[in-house]
């Protein structure tokens, strides 16, 4: 463990002053969540990925690949301010580098925040020349919240026949287009900071493909009433930590190569229902990377595990894998989908 605190405590000073003290405390004290090294493989785990992550055997991830909150305004991240989500994200990849393998790789799939709030920004001044106005009214988004208590805003709005955005509108009142009480809000690019966290941490770009999805009109926020796209798109990162990396052209087949391990953009359509998680993202994706990056045996992490895609998609190309979900009821779902990969596998 010595090379790795030594190694750590490199990094450790080229960290932003507030997050020196906390990695110390974890690496250097040991004051982790629980007995060093008792994360192992093969299971789910309840809790915040910053007290679990420094909890993993050192050197002993083949490849991390996750999706974490896209500060959108989820169920889920709600309680997040923007600095806060900076702090999640910053900490959970310098975390990373005493984990994963070297010539390892962490890929992150996100995506740029679309409706980020900027106070300092002008009013945009649109004139709709036509408009349709969306008949639910907030007593309907009530009525059907006491009647459904435990349903998310999607299945709200699947219920309603209306998009997410409205059910906010009707119930806060705020205009997502530029209401007369609310900031203006613009596209935050995020590839940039995460390029500058992982470099930080001595995790090197890679690579970066880009996911066409399906076009999200039914949720766009602003397609009637603007010049801006519709969601469609979202980013996958790939750093590196150095070390010797095994490159094996026999994991894929030639036409996989051909359609789409060498290529830098990948069509996969999106999870059409997203009854029990708000998130979910599709399996074929960690399936790709996984394929590309890692062989049968390799331990392979998620640290925002939701609905356990990720450890289905392992389990399924013979990998090991580690789970962690600070909510508990994704855990449950997780282990729910496992049990049955498993039963119906027989892997």
């Amino acid at each position: 463990m010595s090379g790795v605190i030594e190694e750590m405590d490199f990094k450790i000073d080229r960290l932003p002053k507030g997050l020196q003290d906390t990695f110390r405390e974890l690496y250097v004290n040991g004051n982790g969540n629980g007995t060093l090294h008792d994360v192992r493989p093969n299971e789910i785990y309840v809790g915040d990925a910053r007290a679990l992550l420094p909890n993993i055997e050192p050197n002993s991830i083949a490849l991390s690949v996750w999706s974490p909150p896209y500060f959108v305004g989820k169920e889920y991240e709600a309680h997040l301010s923007f600095e806060d989500w900076q702090d999640l994200l910053r900490t959970v990849i310098h975390l990373h580098f005493p984990i994963i393998k070297p010539g390892g790789f962490l890929v992150i799939n996100i995506a740029d925040i679309l409706v980020f709030k900027d106070p300092s920004m002008p009013r945009i001044q649109a004139e709709a020349v036509t408009r349709k106005r969306c008949p639910v009214t907030k007593a309907d988004v009530l009525k059907a919240m006491a009647e459904h208590p435990d349903y998310n805003r999607y299945q709200l709005a699947k219920l309603l026949g209306c998009s997410e955005q409205t059910i906010d509108r009707r119930l806060h009142g705020n205009n997502i287009r530029g209401g007369k009480y609310e900031s203006q809000t613009r596209v935050k690019i995020v590839g940039g900071l995460v390029e500058e966290w992982a470099l930080s941490a001595g995790l090197y770009p890679y690579d970066r493909r880009i996911w066409v999805k399906d076009a999200a009109w039914e949720n766009s926020r602003w397609a009637s009433l603007s010049y801006r796209s519709v969601d469609e798109f979202e980013y996958l990162y790939f750093f590196w930590k150095p070390g010797i990396t095994k490159f094996d052209r026999k994991r894929l087949s030639a036409d996989e190569w051909k359609n789409w391990g060498s290529r830098g953009v990948w069509y996969v359509p999106s999870v059409r229902a997203n009854d029990d998680h708000e998130a979910k993202f599709p399996i074929e994706l960690p399936t790709r990377v996984i394929r590309l990056l890692t062989d049968p045996g390799d331990i392979v992490l998620d640290c925002f595990m939701g609905s356990g895609t990720t450890a289905v998609a392992a389990i399924r190309e013979n990998r090991q894998y580690i789970g962690i979900e600070i909510l508990e009821k994704y855990v449950n779902l997780a282990r729910q989908r496992i049990a049955a990969e498993h039963f119906s596998t027989g892997k």
